[in-house]
């Protein structure tokens, strides 16, 4: 890299020495990435071992293997869909056969008879014998013995980079080169030292050289634990701003109110006397529903934890206050299911509760529609279709929704 990009990674491929016009186009097309820092945020997905090497007598059928050995012969094989590239690769157990079916021209270059490679790729038994398609390929003589790690980095990639001259071997040579040339001013720390010692995080530039190029696995788990933990923390902190900028942005509807429909449900219908969480859930809620701002809840609970009792009391304090209550499930059944639960707690209670799903069709619905825009329906439990245009609320003050991981 040259002096002058020391100081800065967000410039485009192009200036990256090795990858040149084409290829910076063709990362960009193939990865979406377009800049020096965005190619080593691009982290690999997996590690190879090329520190132990197999001899051609033992390979296996599907199996990643680093194999060393001579070029005896190739050539160039015109088919009738398209042309590949054959060579025999001998070590002094036997031969394999190396397959290439994209960049031939490039390959044809790369591979010299008589000269001993080092060849790292899948096996695959074909009529009696073994081949291997599209090995990573280095000569020996040529190889640094520092390239021959036991964590050597493999990176989402496409057969275009490939036949591009983009390919793994190419890949890591650019970002190695990259990564040597890279200062804290390029990678600066993000997190409070505190928060680092605390947690005992790697710095932030080191783990994106080791999550490249770990030294082992201990340097590989600390790059790792460092660079989730980042992501995570900051996602949660957009979450929290978020949240606090919907807290002024929007206005929720205050439910000043506690009336006749809560506490006669409370003291003549509430199957049960409330655990000590249901009452400080309750609390909580008749405190964000009274405050004037949108409320926006995470109710959980195991089965027959009494959350739909909560569900059905923060309902009456809407009601209580003029609101409407949409109530949401993911399927049919568990709809159905809520909606004969809370007909049973409201019965005598002259509350009018609604069901509505996909299913429900013609006068039946036309009736459903046309009450709830009437304010005549005070809680309408049902599917994804509560969400269809045709359906309009008078005055909708609550919406509550059962599992909406599933939605």
């Amino acid at each position: 890299m040259s002096q002058n990009l020391h100081s800065s990674l967000d410039q485009p491929l192009i200036y990256l020495k090795g990858v040149g016009p084409a290829r910076a186009k063709a990362v960009e097309e193939e990865l979406k990435v377009r800049t020096i820092r965005e190619l080593l945020f691009h982290f690999p997905f997996r590690y190879v071992d090329k520190t132990s090497f197999t001899l051609i007598k033992d390979v296996v059928h599907d199996q990643n293997v680093l194999l060393r050995g001579k070029i005896i012969s190739k050539n160039i094989v015109k088919t009738r869909k398209r042309p590949l590239m054959k060579a025999i690769l001998k070590d002094t157990t036997g031969f394999i056969e190396l397959l290439w079916f994209q960049g031939i021209k490039w390959m044809d270059k790369l591979v010299l008879e008589n000269t001993e490679y080092i060849a790292y790729g899948k096996v695959t038994r074909f009529k009696g014998g073994f081949s291997m398609a599209h090995p990573e390929m280095e000569r020996s003589d040529k190889l640094n013995p520092s390239d021959l790690t036991k964590m050597d980095p493999v990176y989402p990639s496409t057969e275009k980079l490939n036949k591009m001259g983009f390919d793994m071997r190419k890949r890591r040579h650019i970002i190695k080169n990259a990564l040597a040339n890279i200062t804290e001013r390029d990678i600066p720390e993000i997190l409070p030292d505190y928060l680092l010692q605390r947690l005992r995080l790697v710095s932030r530039i080191s783990a994106i050289k080791h999550i490249h190029f770990p030294p082992d696995e201990r340097a590989l788990t600390e790059a790792r634990k460092r660079l989730i933990f980042e992501e995570v923390f900051f996602f949660q902190l957009r979450l929290l701003y978020n949240k606090e900028i919907r807290k002024v942005k929007y206005k929720g509807f205050p439910f000043d109110s506690v009336g006749t429909y809560f506490n006669r449900y409370y003291s003549e219908k509430l199957p049960f006397e409330l655990t000590k969480a249901q009452k400080r859930v309750m609390k909580e809620i008749r405190r964000d529903v009274g405050s004037g701002r949108q409320m926006n809840r995470l109710l959980q609970g195991d089965v027959g934890s009494g959350k739909t009792v909560v569900a059905v009391m923060t309902a009456l304090i809407a009601l209580d206050n003029d609101f409407q209550t949409v109530i949401m499930a993911p399927t049919e059944i568990l709809a159905q299911q809520h909606y004969q639960s809370v007909q049973e707690h409201l019965s005598g209670l002259g509350i009018r509760v609604a069901f509505l799903s996909g299913s429900i069709k013609g006068k039946t619905r036309k009736e459903i529609l046309r009450f709830l825009k009437t304010g005549d329906i005070h809680i309408l439990i049902g599917t994804h279709a509560v969400l269809e245009d045709p359906v309009q609320f008078q005055n909708l003050g609550l919406a509550i929704i059962d599992e909406q991981h599933r939605f």
